[in-house]
């Protein structure tokens, strides 16, 4: 919501990828970090030398676990990984090394967002927080989804996000109130 002042959440976008009654985990997709692929390759000795790729910035996944890492791509039933998380009507996130590997030869998924850290909830912490108007659900197609992540420049992905909603932002008050 555009009244959220936590500095690791304030104008962020979070494709939130589990939600069950223990707790909820996503990833901030729209704030990059000063890292990008090639220097996390070179820690991790991976030799990575796809041009386009050796610039894209790794991202802010959120303040839990921020030495861990993140990928979130698009779902393709041709490539599999050791370590992946398919989210039924959206995009796969995998945390294992060999989707790296398969990137650093070509091999990877075509899109995907990389990121350190996630964001995570305890049993309940995240309806609390919509409650208190601390959050808005973007219920958005996996097109749309991968539009927003994919090929949005992570400057513009908060309000194409929020475009979805059908109303103007502006109209949006960081104020909440009971009826």
């Amino acid at each position: 919501m555009p009244g959220m002042v936590d500095p690791n959440f304030a104008g962020s976008v979070i494709y939130l990828f589990e939600h069950t009654e223990r707790g909820a985990m996503g990833l901030v997709v729209n704030r990059p970090t000063e890292v990008d692929l090639a220097t996390l390759f070179d820690k991790i000795e991976l030799k990575l030398e796809i041009a386009p790729l050796l610039d894209q910035p790794v991202y802010f996944g959120g303040p839990v676990q921020i030495e861990r890492g993140f990928v979130l791509h698009e779902s393709n039933p041709n490539l599999s990984y050791s370590s992946s998380l398919v989210i039924p009507g959206g995009l796969t996130m995998t945390t294992s090394k060999d989707v790296l590997e398969a990137v650093a030869i070509g091999n990877g998924p075509r899109k995907f967002l990389m990121t350190l850290g996630y964001a995570g909830w305890g049993a309940g912490q995240l309806e609390e927080e919509i409650t208190a108007n601390g959050w808005i659900n973007v219920p958005v197609s996996r097109e749309q989804m991968s539009e927003v992540i994919f090929n949005t420049p992570f400057s513009q992905r908060y309000q194409k996000a929020m475009s979805h909603l059908g109303f103007d932002l502006s109209d949006l008050s960081g104020e909440t109130g009971h009826a």
